[in-house]
């Protein structure tokens, strides 16, 4: 398959864990341990409201002294939410990652509903190309 017709969908991670609001940091921070993944999109019904990420957790709970047991996730995540469509083609989550400075997108469809997630080396189109061309001169050497 060709990288330029490859949309979010053709890469993303489908149905990426994700957490309540309400859910307190210490269980937000056992995830992220657990499933070795940075930011958790934060849901609320289906729809996201939200992503979580370490820094957020050691920035505005740890480094502020709070306790994250009590403190939800809601209270400390970014609220600037970027989000993608699994139809979008994958240079623009590429743009997005670099306009924002993030390393994950949750994929969301027109009406808000979480159906995945898109990380930086999911976008990563001219790695593989480069790859591929290093190891087919090695052989014909």
């Amino acid at each position: 398959m060709h990288h330029e017709h490859q949309k979010i969908r053709d890469v993303m991670t489908p149905d990426p864990t994700a957490i309540e609001p309400s859910t307190p940091l210490v269980e937000a921070a056992r995830l992220m341990r657990d499933q070795d993944v940075g930011p958790l999109p934060i849901v609320e019904g289906e729809r996201v409201v939200g992503m979580l990420t370490d820094r957020d957790i050691v920035v505005r709970a740890i480094a502020e002294g709070r306790d994250p047991q009590s403190v939800t996730a809601h209270e400390v995540a970014s609220k600037q939410l970027v989000t993608i469509d699994p139809e979008q083609p994958l240079d623009e989550a590429a743009r997005l990652m670099a306009q924002h400075q993030v390393r994950r997108l949750p994929v969301c469809e027109e009406d808000g509903r979480l159906v995945g997630i898109v990380a930086q080396a999911d976008v990563a189109i001219e790695a593989p190309a480069e790859k591929a061309g290093h190891v087919v001169g090695e052989i014909s050497k």
